[in-house]
């Protein structure tokens, strides 16, 4: 028995009861492809449920304000995820009167759509032969076949999606693009891959030359940025505080955060002081307190986050202050979000 089948017969005893497997709505799939890039499905899973019941149709999804469509998401990270989800929705309702592209160079089109998310809705949904190529399928493809060209480099994309086609199954791509993922991400996992039950064992080039856990290979290209932020919590004798938006291209565009000073290291109490001074606030503060004396490191796929908040009351009434029991209807990054839920005031 050759690759393809035995994938098909694991898959057809092994698979997982998914939602979106329930399902050739390709609404409800890209949906799913979106919330499960970088994320692991348990993860997924409430999110989906959550946007499928907030938004049942794309009309829903791109009529909704984008705040709704960030709140939602908050707590799953790369928001410009969510951001190019919101565009999608509105591309596919003005220019596709709703009704998704049925090719996969029509899907590719759309904003966020990019050779993976298009082969899995064109296969799963429109059976069209074309093979999809994610972390799990360039790993059981490396292992299998033994093949030691760097995924992420510009030579073993073309490489691999060139061997995905050659021995994919035709005739049944929904099942078997779905079924070879399913393998990767529970046969063949990154850790701790189950080779002595595995089907395809006989003839894994990385089992019997001993390669396992070094493919697949991987350029190294992350060069991590260490940032240091100071957030002000303000808070007034009306139990208001302060929050803005951030705007611009880096992280978290569109989100809300407290007001926030970067600084090139960690600062004290001193030196904090001092910026206040510049910024003409330090008269406004009655009592001043860093709330976290060890600062917080937010680990982002290429920046660590070091954090600290400030705690800063006044008695003046802050000017276009929001009340703290209202701060949970706000989008805010995740660091900010397990602050608030740990912050007693």
């Amino acid at each position: 028995m050759s690759f393809a089948p035995k994938i098909l017969n694991w898959y057809h005893e092994h698979q997982r009861d998914l939602p979106w497997r329930q399902t050739r709505d390709p609404y409800r799939v890209w949906l799913s492809e979106i919330i499960l890039q970088q994320t692991r499905v348990a993860q997924g899973m409430p999110y989906y449920y959550n946007f499928v019941e907030a938004f049942p149709t794309v009309f829903d999804l791109a009529n909704a304000p984008e705040e709704q469509v960030l709140k939602l998401w908050q707590g799953l990270g790369y928001y410009s995820r969510a951001r190019n989800l919101h565009a999608t929705a509105k591309m596919v309702v003005t220019e596709f009167d709703g009704i998704f592209p049925q090719t996969y160079d029509g899907l590719k089109s759309l904003k966020g759509v990019g050779d993976y998310t298009a082969s899995a809705i064109a296969s799963f949904c429109f059976d069209v032969a074309e093979p999809v190529v994610d972390g799990n399928v360039y790993r059981v493809l490396s292992r299998y076949f033994g093949v030691d060209i760097p995924i992420n480099s510009t030579e073993g994309i073309k490489y691999f999606k060139e061997l995905a086609r050659e021995v994919m199954d035709s005739e049944n791509i929904r099942d078997y693009n779905q079924g070879i993922m399913e393998f990767g991400a529970i046969q063949c996992a990154p850790k701790k891959p189950y080779c002595l039950l595995c089907p395809l064992q006989e003839s894994c080039v990385a089992l019997k030359e001993n390669k396992v856990d070094v493919l697949p290979i991987k350029l190294n290209k992350t060069k991590v940025r260490n940032r240091y932020f100071n957030y002000l919590v303000w808070l007034d004798g009306d139990k208001n505080t302060v929050l803005e938006q951030r705007r611009g291209k880096g992280i978290w565009q569109n989100l809300y955060q407290f007001p926030l000073i970067e600084t090139d290291s960690a600062i004290g109490d001193g030196e904090f002081e001092e910026k206040m001074e510049m910024d003409h606030k330090l008269a406004k503060i009655e009592s001043l307190s860093l709330y976290n004396t060890e600062p917080i490191v937010h680990k982002l796929s290429h920046q660590h986050l070091h954090t600290q908040f400030w705690i800063l009351k006044t008695s003046y009434i802050l000017e276009e202050g929001i009340p703290w029991k209202k701060i949970d209807d706000f989008p805010v990054p995740v660091l900010i979000a397990d602050f608030i839920k740990t912050f007693k005031i």
